[in-house]
């Protein structure tokens, strides 16, 4: 067993329990993007979030303690996303990655966004043209130190 066999099993329940992100979320007691990520393979539970995903999704102790192991982080496994959901991710960071960088830079100074210290939330939009996505991504602003 691994962890990514415990995330294959978390899927199966929620797709056969028809079971909802935000849903599994509130019983943990964190948000819905932490936790998926977390479900996902790639964040770390501590004990008691870890025991309340076990009831959740039928897991067992020994899979309760994958979710406490520290994740090799990066889910993907191509360079180049083929999902095209995730590609447009992709794509948004090469059409607009140089003018994001730029735009930090000039309001922050020369640094990097915290991909650690973070918090991201995904809502939907309401739109007469059709519904949006509206991702809010906020990361703390870590300066390049001088030595």
């Amino acid at each position: 067993m691994n962890r990514n066999d415990v995330t294959e099993k978390i899927i199966t329940v929620k797709v056969s329990k028809g079971l909802k992100w935000e849903d599994v979320a509130a019983k943990v007691g964190l948000s819905k993007e932490w936790v998926t990520a977390g479900c996902l393979g790639q964040m770390t539970f501590d004990a008691a979030q870890a025991k309340t995903l076990g009831a959740i999704f039928g897991l067992n102790e020994e899979e309760q303690k994958w979710l406490q192991v520290v994740p090799y982080k990066g889910s993907l496994t191509t360079a180049v996303p083929t999902d095209p959901l995730i590609y447009r991710w992709y794509e948004i960071v090469n059409v607009y990655g140089t003018t994001i960088k730029e735009l930090i830079h000039e309001e922050f100074g020369d640094g990097i966004m915290s991909a650690i210290d973070f918090k991201m939330d995904i809502t939907r939009e309401a739109d007469p043209k059709g519904d949006r996505v509206n991702v809010l991504l906020s990361g703390k602003f870590l300066p390049y130190k001088t030595y």
